[in-house]
């Protein structure tokens, strides 16, 4: 039996997509061809497999993706992942909260920012980078049109340049878009356990 996780924890749960994904033994040409460039270039999951069913669309998601996640300079990897986990936050997307917040303790060897934010939300104790970051990603999450100058001044002073401010625009809008989607195509689902 499987149960809707509803609270945020890095232990990634099942996706259960709504729609049938599309089986890699009958792709056509055109989606094997889409699926060659997965967003983390490691494995083709269920959600991937389901966006292949608009081809056109898969082609360009997909190498965006990867731009704004894993393109060397502007802000660190775990930085953009923390972006990610802001929006995911706001947006109640369990799946990518928890695939997020596992990919920000792998990368900083270190899980104490994410168990914090998941045990107290915008109250948790942060650096002054990271809870800048944080709440700008939360701030434009929340209402894209209130993130002002007044927001990229504190970015600045927690030592954020254009750049990397530009990275992690980029990585928290994903996330607003990407969210969505997964909440509309899917459920983040764990198997319950018998006694």
């Amino acid at each position: 039996m499987s149960r809707i996780v509803h609270k945020f924890t890095r232990t990634v749960p099942q996706w259960q997509p709504r729609v049938t994904p599309v089986d890699l033994q009958e792709a056509t040409e055109e989606q094997l061809d889409a699926l060659s460039v997965t967003p983390s270039n490691t494995k083709v999951s269920a959600y991937v497999l389901t966006l292949a069913h608009d081809v056109e669309s898969l082609k360009v998601r997909s190498p965006l993706f990867n731009a704004i996640m894993y393109d060397p300079g502007g802000m660190s990897r775990a930085e953009r992942e923390l972006g990610a986990i802001g929006a995911s936050m706001v947006n109640r997307c369990i799946y990518c909260a928890a695939v997020h917040a596992d990919r920000h303790a792998k990368l900083e060897k270190d899980a104490a920012v994410t168990d914090e934010l998941f045990a107290k939300g915008e109250k948790a104790d942060l650096n002054p980078r990271n809870r800048a970051i944080f709440d700008f990603a939360r701030k434009l999450s929340e209402s894209p049109v209130a993130a002002d100058e007044a927001d990229m001044a504190k970015l600045r002073e927690a030592g954020l340049n254009d750049e990397e401010i530009l990275d992690l625009i980029l990585s928290t809008s994903l996330f607003g878009w990407a969210n969505r989607l997964m909440h509309v195509l899917g459920d983040p689902v764990r198997e319950e356990v018998s006694a």
